[in-house]
């Protein structure tokens, strides 16, 4: 991937802290890719990590189901925790299918997560597009300031210029960035937290670090719990070194721990227990 002459995401990898917990991920991720049961029924594994992904991203967005009725349940409409639980869904879904654009048009493939996050439920006109000015947001969970519209679309703007452009920074860093700059902008009426951790598994998978998606961050966020993620976050809209590593940090946990995930999984497999 070529990269920019300036490359800000890269000089975030070497922030106090990151150079470990960077290692840290690649380790663990090359211990589950090398587990016997890859070789065989990989296929398997990545569809319940799937599953799991989606059951921790809509528990951070308020709807905390145990992970066998979000096996069980086919009608994801109705309430908001059921619609919140059938928008991870189709998001997880979703994301394997934008990698190849997420490359040339970034914005792009986050019209389209809301559009699928939305699933008929907002206005059409509110549907795959950064909000307005005077427009309002319902977001679980992260309630600090919101930027204006202005302050969104260049924002988004030179997000999309730094993926396009490319970066020699690692994967975690810059799905980490990607994570958090999309909580901090908000960028559309509803489901940004829903769209803004589907983006950080895309940037997980299009980087070669996950490319079978089994590692599933959400779990790991889920895991940690609402508090640590809405602190680590609070790093990140703080904008210190210290804030934005251990933002980092935190995403990185979040892998390692859908690794853990993934490797229980993966021994259920071999016990033939799953």
């Amino acid at each position: 991937m070529s990269t920019t002459p300036s490359d800000p995401l890269a000089t975030l990898g070497s922030l106090p802290g990151v150079p470990d917990a960077v290692d840290s991920v690649r380790k663990a991720v090359d211990r589950v890719y090398g587990h016997r049961v890859m070789r065989r029924r990989s296929n398997e594994v990545t569809a319940e990590a799937a599953l799991r992904g989606s059951r921790g991203s809509a528990a951070l967005a308020g709807a905390d189901w145990n992970l066998e009725e979000v096996r069980r349940r086919t009608d994801f409409s109705g309430e908001d925790e059921a619609r919140t639980v059938g928008a991870a869904l189709r998001l997880t879904a979703e994301a394997g299918q934008l990698l190849s654009i997420w490359r040339q048009s970034p914005l792009r493939v986050l019209a389209r997560l809301h559009l699928v996050a939305a699933g008929g439920a907002a206005p059409d006109d509110a549907v795959g597009r950064p909000r307005l000015a005077g427009e309002t947001v319902g977001e679980p969970l992260i309630d600090g300031p919101l930027p204006s519209a202005d302050e969104v679309a260049g924002r988004l703007e030179g997000l999309s210029r730094l993926i396009i452009a490319g970066t020699a920074a690692p994967a975690l860093v810059t799905a980490a960035v990607v994570h958090g700059e999309l909580l901090a902008l908000r960028p559309f009426g509803s489901h940004n937290g829903l769209v803004a951790r589907t983006a950080e598994r895309i940037v997980l998978i299009g980087s070669g670090l996950d490319p079978k998606s089994i590692c599933p961050a959400e779990v790991g966020h889920a895991e940690q719990g609402r508090a640590a993620y809405v602190a680590a976050f609070e790093g990140y809209t703080a904008g210190t070194p210290e804030g934005l590593a251990a933002w980092i940090a935190h995403c990185g946990r979040s892998v390692e721990l859908g690794v853990r995930e993934s490797t229980a999984v993966c021994e259920a497999l071999q016990r033939g227990a799953a």
